[in-house]
């Protein structure tokens, strides 16, 4: 019996200082903040929250969601 190989989504938390908070530009790649990646969308807006919450005090600091899994399959 053949079994059907699931897709598995993969989300990507991460955050630094932006050019404008507006845009997701950021200031300094190199020292971004990698919050982790994560299995579930669940778990990453977790992860965001906590994050963004930490800083929220700070207008040039974001924190993003990166589907890792659409870059990784562009056709699903």
């Amino acid at each position: 019996m053949e079994e059907k190989e699931s897709k598995q989504t993969l989300y990507l938390v991460m955050g630094g200082r932006v050019t404008d908070p507006r845009s997701v530009t950021f200031a300094d790649p190199e020292s971004l903040h990698v919050a982790g990646v994560y299995s579930t969308y669940e778990t990453a807006v977790d992860a965001w929250r906590s994050n963004a919450q930490r800083t929220v005090d700070d207008a040039e600091m974001k924190y993003v969601i990166v589907h890792l899994h659409k870059l990784l399959d562009p056709s699903a």
